[in-house]
């Protein structure tokens, strides 16, 4: 697939990763409905060894200084972890953990401080225990991730709340945010679900429709306006479209924050912002777009984001489909290359989750 040619008066471009997402293991302790990477209970030996991790972080600090998260599966199952997060601290890079909390003590808590985690993402999925516990598929799983975040909270290590919407938990959304609020978080991140890998065996039963999309994304800009908490939308590009609706309406000026754990600058940003590196060491444009742009156990990351032509091509939006081609948002929308994938095998078509019809003609 080849890209539109760029004509030498645009200017260069230039595509620096702000954000590489890592799958440091597959293993968990939950078996989440929603999960992306169909769990496992142990350790694969296919996970990147504590030397391929430093290789690894030694080519994204090559490529730029962006913030690196160790997710899972669930990154505390690996025993090398804070080995590895002190490692790329050393190196320049912003370091998260995304984890589920279960499994986090005082002592886990005071030893990611000290390797240099910056902040931790929790999930929280239902405003109490028998929702989140059912989506989580683990009685307990929802106590067990307060006393994480308590634990993290001693420790003086900020955290975040992470919240998948679908449509067992999309009416409790506000007591989420209340929640989040009163526990001391730093930020509320909301993550539609997108229909590839365990999401696509529960699209039916879970997935909200376009039209809730929409209205839940109109919530979450009111929200945004009075919580005194971050708020971001994840894997919601077309929130991007709504918050600059609704901001003209309102005469409110958008401002965006290009760099740090809260930055809202685009939607979609899969190639060209952000990229997911799994456990095995296979390089994606983001978790839930399953085309390969190489292999850092092959190549250096670096290379990999520099010349993947899977990143080539969603780097040039003009070779978007559909009614995302023509559409005036696609600059700060993007579409979600990952749902267009998952529902046609063609992640330069359009959103299939996005409502609004472009003002310029297909």
């Amino acid at each position: 697939m080849a890209t539109h040619p760029h004509h030498p008066s645009d200017g260069p471009r230039e595509f620096v990763p702000r954000l590489v997402f890592w799958e440091t293991t597959a293993a968990c302790n939950l078996k989440c409905i929603h999960c992306r990477a169909s769990a496992t209970d142990f350790r694969s030996a296919d996970d990147l060894t504590t030397e391929e991790s430093f290789r690894l972080i030694d080519g994204i600090a090559a490529a730029a200084k962006p913030i690196l998260v160790l997710s899972g599966g669930e990154p505390l199952v690996r025993p090398d972890i804070f080995e590895i997060s002190q490692y790329a601290d050393s190196k320049g890079l912003k370091v998260a953990l995304a984890t589920n909390g279960t499994l986090v003590t005082d002592d886990v808590a005071i030893r990611a401080r000290e390797s240099g985690i910056q902040r931790v993402s929790v999930s929280i999925d239902g405003k109490d225990a028998a929702t989140h516990d059912s989506f989580r598929q683990l009685d307990g799983a929802f106590d067990a991730a307060i006393r994480g975040i308590e634990a993290f909270k001693r420790a003086g290590l900020p955290f975040q709340i992470n919240t998948s919407v679908a449509n067992h938990n999309k009416e409790q959304l506000p007591a989420i945010l209340e929640l989040a609020v009163g526990l001391g978080a730093a930020a509320f991140h909301l993550f539609l679900l997108v229909p590839v890998g365990c999401g696509l065996e529960i699209s039916a039963e879970e997935q909200i429709s376009p039209r809730e999309y929409e209205d839940i994304l109109n919530w979450f800009y009111d929200a945004s306006r009075t919580a005194g908490i971050s708020l971001k939308a994840t894997c919601a590009p077309h929130y991007y479209r709504i918050l600059r609706q609704r901001a003209a309406k309102d005469g409110v000026r958008v401002t965006t924050q290009t760099h740090g754990m809260d930055a809202v600058t685009k939607g979609c940003l899969a190639g060209t912002g952000v990229c997911f590196v799994s456990h095995r060491g296979e390089v994606y444009p983001c978790g839930y777009l399953p085309v390969s742009a190489g292999n850092v156990r092959e190549t250096p990351f670096a290379e990999i984001w520099k010349d993947a032509e899977v990143f080539r091509v969603l780097r040039d939006d003009s070779l978007l489909e559909g009614k995302c081609g023509p559409c005036e948002f696609k600059g700060v929308c993007g579409g979600c290359r990952a749902r267009a994938y998952g529902e046609t095998g063609n992640y330069l078509g359009e959103e299939p989750f996005c409502v609004y019809q472009p003002k310029r003609a297909l």
